[in-house]
């Protein structure tokens, strides 16, 4: 085998439960669940960041809490709900943190967008009538390079007042 590479990978059979639908998955056991979203479910909404854990860009819920998918291991969230912003709108309705967003042009070039969205349900689901410091605090791990944060905190505000 002059010249290639031999690659013998260990592949494990994971069965994930992804925007409330069961999914039956053979990967590479070292991917992440951040590669195994994007390229394995075809889920491209879900962002690749600083692959570190620092920016929040890659944010996914695990039963409606906030994580980092690329610190994740797919096999530790088997038997787990796991909501990627793909799985936040019912159908073709916005969830009303989409609308208002959309509405306030809370997204710029929107690279960080699904991180902070999926960070903000999971705080409007837990407190529905936070405080902006509330706000703030539940979105210290997100990471935006485009916005001073004004627009996405007044999108967030008219969701939770939207929502009461």
């Amino acid at each position: 085998m002059r010249g290639e590479i031999a690659r013998d990978v260990e592949r494990i059979v994971l069965v994930l439960d992804v925007n409330a639908e069961r999914r039956e998955l053979l990967v590479p056991v070292h991917k992440t669940l951040l590669e195994v979203v994007r390229e394995d479910m075809q889920l491209t909404g879900t962002k690749h960041g600083c692959e570190l854990g620092e920016c929040g860009t890659c944010t996914v819920l695990v039963d409606g809490k906030p994580q980092l998918s690329c610190l994740l291991l797919p096999i530790q969230l088997q038997g787990r709900s796991i909501t990627t912003i793909e799985g936040m709108a019912t159908g073709s309705e916005l969830h009303p943190l989409q609308t208002a967003f959309g509405e306030l042009g809370a997204a710029q070039c929107g690279y960080c967008t699904p991180g902070i969205l999926l960070a903000a349900k999971a705080l409007l689901d837990d407190n529905p009538k936070p405080s902006r410091d509330e706000i703030r605090e539940a979105l210290a791990g997100n990471l935006c390079r485009c916005t001073g944060y004004v627009k996405i905190l007044d999108a967030i505000q008219l969701a939770a007042e939207r929502s009461a």
